[in-house]
């Protein structure tokens, strides 16, 4: 069994039938995933840490959303460029990115 250290979802406004269509899908949220999974490889943190892509959280208007837990640390308006520092600063430093706070 998978135990990792940390456990990141993104919202790539995935529906039941496995379209996606929405608010984070049309923000980037694809592209959030590539992101996270080569930073993910970069940093060779493949075991302690997974990734999810996930349907709607419900907040469309904070999205693209990103969930870490087991803090439960949500986080909003989510960017390509703040993957890296989502990374260095929460996975590896243990800080939260308190500018994208939700």
């Amino acid at each position: 069994m998978v135990s990792p250290n940390y456990h990141i979802f993104v919202c790539t406004s995935c529906r039941l039938n496995g379209t996606k269509k929405g608010f984070c899908d049309s923000k980037g949220s694809t592209q959030l995933i590539e992101r996270f999974m080569e930073e993910i490889e970069d940093r060779d943190l493949s075991g302690e840490v997974m990734l999810t892509n996930t349907g709607c959280f419900g907040i469309c208007d904070k999205g693209p959303i990103v969930v870490v837990y087991p803090e439960g640390t949500w986080y909003g308006n989510v960017t390509e460029d703040d993957v890296e520092t989502i990374m260095e600063q929460h996975i590896v430093g243990g800080e939260k990115v308190t500018e994208l706070l939700i």
